[in-house]
């Protein structure tokens, strides 16, 4: 395939604190007058530091941003959060959203609380849950859920203190862990085997009466599922423990697996990958946690009760305390419902199929390429939604690195695709994710990208490292990302270091 004529958007554009002039507005008020308004503990003792712009300034600045910005939107397969597109109709219902205040009364939203009730019913659906909250503000966020609530079942028995330890798997998601070590457990993170999974033999070894739950993703983040996901449920709940199923791989096993039927206590769905809502820059994120009747009086609160035609809400019994303010971003939760509402049960197992269809058509074509091999390339059976790749072999004949080939793929209008959650259990790794959504066409020229990258790695290795030619900035040194004299995240901050001459 020929690679097109790409390049970004590129403008020399300044920070906006950088830009305007003494005196310059956008809009004027008169009579605007803050004094007796604001308690003199609270006034500004001087006035905040802002650019002063007019507004054709600004418009144009952050029309140049996005054009930049833009240029870095283009076929983007990102493993382990299953980027899909955001129907505008969802963006369209979420809208009206923005005139509802979280803290008036709920006789005066009923149209929002019915889509949060309804969501809430199709995630019991094709998870077999008794509840959901979407409080948690991402995935993190439900994890952390999971922890508190685990805690607060276990105090509840009397078993708060002596239930102390948490079980996760190498490959988990990173939150899992870090989540549970921040709530104040032990974490035992179990090893991979021979089959890309860890073995039944490992989860009984760590398993006691000290063991508070098990947090786990399947698929993992290599792809790789764990067909004895069952028996390790049962083995956790016989030595009294929870089971938590992160979901954030949900995409491959979408109205073909429900956490529930497998025994599990609780789970969590990411609304910003599995169910057409933006992530990253378009977010924010929701973590929508379901849990069984057994768990649900430690739920954080409010949650939404149905009672005729009328929504409420309503307080658990015995919440473990809430992850966030309100319940949550609920603009995000109406895409989803318009989202799965559109796609109904028939379009959800279609989705799925596509992307497990997909998946395996990339690896196919991608295992062809000089240089690319597949994790654990012994396993036998097919992998689900995503697979992880490694570049280890084009690495060693070449020293062109998998950050490189990303660099140099960006020129073709290709987003640099995901490498890998940290530890890199696989050396040099990529990890594409076709989901559902992109057309065959994409998919293929994606991957003639890559095999483009890799000849011109073989033979011109320096070209490649030198990459990218076609973005708005050539390629950085990242040894400015170790001096904190280089960087700031803030307009102040970098203020603070870079103080103007007197």
């Amino acid at each position: 395939m020929t690679m097109r004529n790409y390049h970004a958007s590129r403008w020399d554009e300044p920070l906006i604190h950088a830009m305007g002039a003494p005196g310059r507005r956008g809009q004027l008020f008169p009579g605007a007058d803050a004094a007796g308004l604001v308690p003199a503990g609270l006034a500004r003792q001087t006035p905040p530091a802002l650019p002063e712009l007019a507004e054709p300034d600004v418009l144009r600045h952050y029309l140049r941003l996005s054009q930049e910005t833009m240029g870095m939107i283009g076929i983007s397969l990102f493993g382990t959060c299953t980027m899909k597109y955001n129907p505008r109709a969802g963006e369209r219902a979420a809208a009206a959203v923005n005139a509802i205040h979280p803290a008036q009364p709920a006789a005066t939203m009923q149209g929002l609380l019915a889509c949060v009730h309804g969501l809430d019913m199709i995630l019991r659906g094709l998870s077999g849950m008794d509840r959901f909250t979407f409080q948690a503000a991402g995935g993190a966020d439900a994890a952390w859920t999971q922890a508190i609530i685990t805690r607060a079942f276990h105090a509840a028995r009397g078993e708060g203190n002596s239930r102390d330890q948490i079980i996760t798997s190498l490959q988990s998601h990173p939150c899992n862990p870090a989540t549970a070590a921040t709530a104040g457990y032990e974490v035992i993170t179990l090893p991979l085997g021979d089959n890309g999974y860890p073995t039944l033999e490992s989860l009984r070894a760590a398993v006691s009466s000290r063991t508070a739950a098990l947090m786990i993703n399947n698929p993992d983040d290599m792809g790789v599922y764990n067909p004895e996901i069952a028996e390790w449920v049962r083995t956790v709940k016989a030595a009294g423990g929870l089971a938590f199923y992160d979901h954030a791989n949900f995409n491959g096993v979408m109205t073909r697996i429900r956490a529930r039927d497998l025994g599990f206590d609780a789970c969590m769905f990411m609304l910003h990958k599995t169910f057409g809502v933006s992530k990253g820059g378009g977010g924010p994120a929701v973590g929508a946690y379901g849990c069984t009747a057994e768990l649900a009086p430690f739920l954080p609160g409010p949650i939404v009760d149905r009672s005729d035609d009328d929504f409420t809400l309503v307080e658990p019994a015995r919440s473990a305390g809430k992850v966030r303010e309100y319940m949550g971003n609920l603009h995000q939760v109406v895409k989803a419902y318009a989202w799965a509402r559109a796609m109904g049960a028939e379009g959800l197992r279609e989705a799925a199929d596509i992307s497990v269809i997909l998946n395996n058509y990339m690896e196919k074509r991608l295992l062809q390429i000089r240089g690319v091999s597949r994790s654990h390339p012994d396993q036998p059976g097919w992998r689900l939604e995503m697979t992880r790749y490694s570049l280890q072999q084009l690495f060693e004949d070449t020293g062109v690195s998998a950050v490189d080939v990303q660099n140099r793929m960006s020129d073709f209008g290709i987003d640099a695709f995901w490498l890998s959650h940290e530890p890199w259990i696989v050396p040099q790794p990529f990890t594409p994710e076709a989901g559902e959504m992109w057309p065959r066409e994409d998919i293929d020229y994606w991957i003639d990208a890559l095999a483009h990258v890799v000849d011109e790695a073989y033979r011109d290795p320096d070209f490649v490292r030198a990459a990218p030619y076609n973005q708005v900035v050539r390629k950085l040194s990242s040894a400015d990302l170790d001096d904190p004299l280089r960087w700031a995240t803030t307009w102040a901050a970098w203020t603070r270091k870079h103080p103007t001459p007197a």
